[in-house]
Formats: structure tokens, C-alpha cells, sequence
């Protein structure tokens, strides 16, 4: 697809490689608009109940201390502890530089990721304030855990980390770039599921958090798709050879 470079000299974007096509744009749109609308009704289900367990919440609650072998829950600490901290700021960089081809590009790639992630995270701690639901009972956790439990905020990093880093391997890891995809695709679902099975939150925090993590990136996509400058994907050899 030939990339318009009438402001080729701007801040790097996404539209060079056909990420935003219209069809793209309209993908993302929608898929917006769904995770949106579903976090909205989930949020508004959670806080009718002022809190209080679901069914599945409460099911998938027994189950998990049911089958806690030691081996299970060491390796589900040792995940869980990859979805918080300098991890996915570590990960969020790395996806920054997987995106750019030049120096600029990558630096500027980096930046807007780690802006995404920082915001997203900003956001999920206002809405989780504000809905101010109570953890599971505290003798069934695994794990020190502090905060509000609705969204998740491991879910939600996690899952904002990992589609960051699907949406730079798609874009320029042509070969193998499905295996990375998935692997990053499973750590970030892991994440959250570890959150149920160690104790720390209900089931449907960990389905808040995902779709807030999938709203929120499909907007940060939107966003950049409609107002970036078109020249993410053209390195200067590949700008002149559109003119």
C-alpha cells in the first residue's frame, strides 16, 4: 500500500503499514465499541450487587482452592509477578522497538507505548476507586495483594502489555511472528487467570480487566491510526520511493 508522506517529516504513525485501511479502522472500532460496552454493563452488574460475588465468581473461587498443589502455586506466583512492576514497561519497550525501523521511529514507537500503558493504568486505578469492590476473603490468598479488586490491575497491565506487543509483531515480524503472538497472547491471558487461582480477585475482576485492557488499546489505535502522520512503516529509502 503506498503510504502518503505529505508530512513525512512528522511524528512516526501507523497508517504506512496498512495497519488503518478503512476496513482496519472500522475493525477497531467495533472491536471498541464491543469491549466498551461490555465493561460497561459488567461494571454496572458489579456495582448493583455493591460488590457482592457472582456465581461464577464464587465457583471458580472454590475450585482454585481445591486444586492449589505447591508446584501449581509457586509457578502461579512466579507469573503472576511478571504482570506488575518493571516487567511490562520492559516488555512495552521492547514492543516499541520491534515497531520502528529507524532510530526516530523506534524511539517515538517506545514512548507511545509506554504513554498507553502509563494511562491505561492511570484510568483502571480511578475506575477501580470508584467502584470500590472488596477482594475475596483474605484466608484463601496465595499471595499479598492490596487496592480494590474491580478491574484487575495485573489483568489489566498484562493485557495492555501483551496486545502492545502482538500489535508490533504483526506489524513487523512477518516470519515466526504467530508463535510470538501466541506466547505473548498467553502470558497476558495467564496473568490474569493466576489472579482467580491464587485468591486475589474474583473471576469477573479478571474479565474487567481484560476488556478495559481491549477497549483501551483499540482507542489507542484508533487514535493513533486518525492523528499520527503516515510514516511509521516507511524508513527514508521507502518515503522517496513513494514520491
Amino acid at each position: 500500500m503506498r503510504a502518503d508522506t505529505a508530512d513525512g517529516g512528522g511524528v512516526p504513525g501507523l497508517a504506512a503499514v496498512g495497519l488503518v485501511s478503512r476496513r482496519g479502522t472500522a475493525a477497531l472500532v467495533a472491536l471498541g465499541v464491543c469491549a466498551w460496552s461490555a465493561f460497561a454493563a459488567l461494571t454496572l452488574i458489579v456495582v448493583s450487587r455493591h460488590g457482592a460475588p457472582l456465581p461464577p465468581d464464587r465457583a471458580l473461587l472454590a475450585w482454585s482452592l481445591g486444586h492449589r498443589s505447591p508446584v501449581a502455586v509457586a509457578a502461579a506466583r512466579g507469573l503472576t509477578g511478571t504482570g506488575t512492576g518493571a516487567v511490562p514497561y520492559a516488555l512495552v519497550i521492547a514492543a516499541g522497538l520491534i515497531a520502528g525501523r529507524t532510530s526516530r521511529q523506534r524511539y517515538t514507537a517506545v514512548l507511545l507505548g509506554l504513554l498507553c500503558l502509563a494511562l491505561g493504568q492511570a484510568v483502571r486505578y480511578g475506575v477501580m476507586g470508584l467502584v470500590g469492590r472488596v477482594r475475596p476473603p483474605y484466608g484463601g490468598w496465595e499471595v499479598l495483594a492490596s487496592g480494590w479488586s474491580y478491574p484487575s490491575g495485573h489483568t489489566t497491565t498484562s493485557a495492555l502489555t501483551a496486545g502492545l506487543l502482538i500489535t508490533a509483531l504483526w506489524l513487523r515480524a512477518p516470519r515466526g511472528r504467530g508463535a510470538l503472538m501466541f506466547l505473548a497472547a498467553c502470558w497476558g491471558a495467564g496473568v490474569g487467570l493466576t489472579r482467580i487461582f491464587l485468591g486475589v480477585h474474583w473471576c469477573t475482576d479478571v474479565l474487567g480487566g481484560w476488556l478495559f485492557a481491549a477497549g483501551w488499546l483499540a482507542a489507542a489505535l484508533t487514535a493513533a491510526a486518525r492523528w499520527l502522520p503516515v510514516d511509521l512503516g516507511t524508513d527514508t529509502e521507502d518515503a522517496k520511493a513513494t514520491l
